[in-house]
């Protein structure tokens, strides 16, 4: 039986080194092609520019709509910002709801998969993706999503809006590299910048939600996680850093609760909104938002 257990557990380990260790860490070295490639201003602003892209369908769409119902649309909109979110190669849109939705029933508890204060910083911002159990898709958790079938064949072949964002930015940097030759760009440089690069970016910067903003920050609320408002990861990750806020009230279509909380999140979502392209954004209710003057910053 040992041996047999043995077996089962190298099968497993393998299995997990191809799904998450060799791409996670193959972009990392592969990121470091941008000393290679060289620079450019066209390849810098149009990295920025897929960064907030892929971002907000992490942000906009597998978070606040998916996890949370925090605004409604058509299908056609669901599927696009699925396949965008998709195409930040952070896990289909199945799998990254049920995930999320049982951290917030067991934040910092056990059971969370990622919390400082259960198994600490490394495991709580990208350690428990190396683990066997972060790969089920809990279905239970997602019946809701699970009803629609293009959300479940985008679930079971993440790989395609991934492949096909990188022969996009490759095509667009080979084609402005001849066209507008004054660029100064390519299609390897646009690959590696807005890519390879921008991919691993997103992935710290989304792990860093989980991580940092249990750790450092402002407690403006004092729901039952450690989670924290944090000024850096609110602007990196397209206002998800305001976490205090977003763990208060999850349904928010907002999580930056003043005027100074900077969400650019909700800034697309209103234009959607006005565009008839979302409907019915959840508001941020009154309790909270006149309670938010008040917060100290806690270690």
């Amino acid at each position: 039986m040992t041996a047999v257990a043995d077996s089962v557990d190298r099968t497993r380990t393998r299995k997990r080194a191809l799904k998450f260790t060799i791409p996670f860490w193959g972009f990392h070295v592969a990121a470091l092609g941008v000393f290679l490639v060289g620079f450019s201003w066209f390849a810098l602003v149009f990295s920025v520019a897929m960064y907030m892209a892929r971002g907000f369908g992490i942000t906009g769409f597998f978070h606040r709509k998916f996890s949370h119902h925090a605004f409604k649309t058509g299908r056609v909109v669901q599927f696009a910002g699925a396949w965008l979110g998709t195409s930040a190669a952070q896990g289909g849109p199945l799998w990254w709801v049920a995930h999320h939705r049982r951290h917030h029933r067991t934040s910092d508890d056990e059971g969370d998969l990622h919390s400082p204060r259960v198994e600490g910083l490394r495991v709580a911002h990208y350690g428990w993706l190396e683990r066997q159990s972060a790969d089920a898709t809990h279905l239970s958790e997602v019946e809701d999503l699970a009803r629609f079938p293009e959300l479940r064949w985008l679930d079971k072949r993440p790989w395609v809006p991934i492949v096909a964002t990188g022969v996009m930015v490759m095509a667009v940097g080979i084609a402005v590299g001849r066209l507008f030759p004054a660029t100064g760009t390519n299609g390897p440089q646009l690959l590696m910048w807005a890519f390879v690069l921008n991919t691993v970016a997103l992935w710290h910067v989304t792990f860093a939600v989980n991580s940092v903003c249990h750790r450092w920050g402002r407690r403006s609320h004092k729901p039952p996680a450690d989670s924290r408002n944090n000024l850096l990861i609110g602007l990196l990750a397209l206002g998800e850093g305001w976490h205090n806020n977003h763990h208060s009230f999850p349904g928010a279509s907002r999580h930056g609760f003043t005027r100074w909380q900077f969400d650019f999140t909700h800034l697309v979502l209103r234009t959607m909104a006005r565009l008839g392209l979302a409907q019915e954004l959840r508001p941020i209710p009154a309790r909270l938002w006149l309670g938010n003057r008040r917060s100290r910053w806690v270690m």
